[in-house]
């Protein structure tokens, strides 16, 4: 007989078993469409914590001691949205008898303000002004020197110096930002180091390593470019922890969902062990016999899969309108320093592996009631009616 007739008569066993058919459908739907929303939550937690170490300041590409010969314009190429230029003076900062060795970065205020997040760590103060000067400072700063808005402090780099009114006080939570760095507006007095540093900006989607592509196409020197994969690898192993953890997740659940159905579908066929006797007795053969078998386990779950990946889907969809606040459960991680909101995306990973996952315990959780089936004899059957 053909696949055609097989696939029908499944579909009817299903069909006329409407209550055991729908029960394990809804648990099957249930555990695809939870397991694509969590891991589109996954996929957004990293997404989140991507955008937060990059966005505050640093981009998705960073470079230093840059050569004056390289120009912010030579860094742009397709796929970047934004190229930073930023000069590193390093000196003392004085005030009321105190000094301590920082690091000022020269930057351009009104620039930073478009790409960067620096500006909502603002705590006292206001933001950097584009004229005339005035610095950044960290709270850890202005606390160890009892200074705050509008208060004077001295800058000094070897022989020259500049009195900075302090224009506001930021916290990031970042050690490397907290404790020795100061920002100020580029039009000042002091002289600019030959070199500059860069932070550039992606658009979405863009890849760090084609965009170094691009650029040693072009003859610009790429050993001095890090991505933020090289700069922060403790930030890569953690989401591939997440990745590996969510891997376990839907191996475990989806485990479970597989033994269940398994275990529905033998007490199924051993209630209903009277029709395939007889369909045996009819010169079925065993092989046709597990065939039917496979085929309703097939059509119960893609039918269930498909309808579990929609329902996961439209719950990413109206999660991703607002998205999740996590900000009272991240409020000291330092990557989530600019926001705590998570919005779930799905990805091939989210959207197709749960309901690929499904279908493939659930056939393996088939053979049990397969080898039930085949392995009775006809006469055994029809003797225990």
């Amino acid at each position: 007989m053909s696949f055609a007739f097989w696939i029908k008569t499944a579909g009817a066993f299903l069909f006329r078993s409407g209550r055991t058919t729908f029960v394990l459908g809804i648990m099957i739907c249930l555990a695809v469409g939870t397991l694509v929303f969590i891991s589109a939550v996954a996929m957004g937690v990293n997404d989140c914590m991507i955008l937060n170490s990059t966005a505050l300041y640093s981009g998705q590409i960073s470079g230093h001691g840059l050569p004056r010969s390289l120009s912010r314009e030579d860094l742009f190429t397709r796929g970047v949205s934004n190229v930073l230029e930023r000069f590193e003076i390093r000196g003392v900062i004085e005030s009321r008898g105190k000094t301590q060795a920082i690091i000022l970065v020269a930057l351009d205020p009104a620039r930073e303000r478009k790409s960067t997040f620096l500006w909502k760590k603002i705590t006292a103060g206001r933001y950097l002004l584009g004229d005339g000067p005035n610095i950044l400072i960290s709270r850890t700063l202005a606390k160890d020197f009892g200074v705050g808005p509008g208060d004077p402090l001295v800058f000094r780099a070897g022989t020259a110096s500049e009195v900075f009114p302090v224009a506001g006080i930021y916290e990031t939570g970042i050690p490397s930002l907290d404790t020795a760095t100061a920002f100020c507006p580029r039009s000042l007095s002091l002289a600019l180091p030959g070199e500059w540093s860069a932070a550039v900006f992606l658009e979405p989607g863009i890849s760090e390593e084609r965009i170094k592509q691009a650029w040693a196409a072009n003859g610009v020197d790429v050993s001095r470019m890090k991505t933020w994969q090289e700069t922060l690898p403790d930030l890569t192993q953690l989401i591939d922890l997440n990745r590996i953890s969510m891997g376990f997740v839907l191996v475990l659940v989806l485990g479970v969902v597989a033994f269940a159905t398994a275990s529905a579908f033998a007490i199924f066929i051993v209630s209903r062990i009277r029709e395939y006797g007889i369909m045996k007795a009819m010169g079925v053969t065993p092989r046709e016999t597990a065939m039917l078998i496979f085929f309703q386990v097939v059509l119960l779950n893609l039918a269930a899969a498909l309808a579990g990946t929609l329902a996961g889907a439209g719950a990413v969809f109206l999660a991703g309108k607002t998205g999740i606040d996590l900000s009272g459960f991240t409020s000291h991680n330092r990557y989530f320093v600019v926001s705590g909101t998570i919005f779930p995306r799905l990805t091939p990973f989210s959207l197709l592996l749960p309901s690929a996952l499904a279908l493939a315990f659930c056939l393996a959780a088939a053979v049990w009631p397969i080898f039930i089936v085949v392995r009775k004899r006809t006469a055994d059957v029809l003797r225990s009616v």
